[in-house]
């Protein structure tokens, strides 16, 4: 089985990857950790496709990817089995990510290659800049491409129940 998952920052979209990934016993790739390195510096588009192009190659048979990064392969959605889209509201993801940082800050996450942080920019970012309107068409016409399963989940809650019937 091939998964993408994607939606807001600060959604869990990591989370859930790795809980998938461990469902199916499939390895997962973060987008984070294929952008960022160092104290937050960025690959470059190519640099960031080649990885992403290589984990899905080398695991033909199935893997889960998690992230947005419209312009990275996005043969992964057309590849997908399913896609997760997390279409939470601006205010739980500002909070999760929160939260997020409290829990890690001066730590480096597996999924993100950097030292936790939550400054202006991210928290504007996640309130307001990562919901416009081509943000948004970007979600969808990512989506449009997938060949499987669309599931949008629009709360934590509904996931958790979707997770436990799962």
């Amino acid at each position: 089985m091939k998964i993408c998952v994607t939606g807001y920052s600060g959604a869990g979209k990591s989370t859930l990857a790795k809980i998938l990934g461990k469902k199916y016993n499939l390895p997962v790739l973060h987008l984070d950790a294929t952008f960022w390195f160092g104290n937050w510096q960025h690959r470059t588009r190519e640099e960031q496709a080649n990885i992403v192009r290589s984990f899905m190659k080398e695991n033909s048979q199935g893997w889960v990817i998690d992230g947005n990064y419209f312009h990275i392969s996005l043969e992964r959605f057309e590849e997908c089995d399913r896609a997760y889209f997390l279409n939470y509201n601006r205010f739980f993801c500002f909070n999760s990510a929160l939260k997020r940082y409290k829990m890690f800050k001066g730590a480096v996450r597996a999924d993100c290659p950097c030292e936790e942080k939550f400054d202006f920019e991210f928290a504007f970012w996640i309130l307001f800049k990562g919901r416009t309107r081509r943000q948004r068409l970007l979600f969808k016409n990512n989506l449009r491409t997938c060949k499987g399963e669309i599931l949008v989940f629009k709360s934590r809650k509904k996931l958790n129940k979707y997770l436990t019937e799962l």
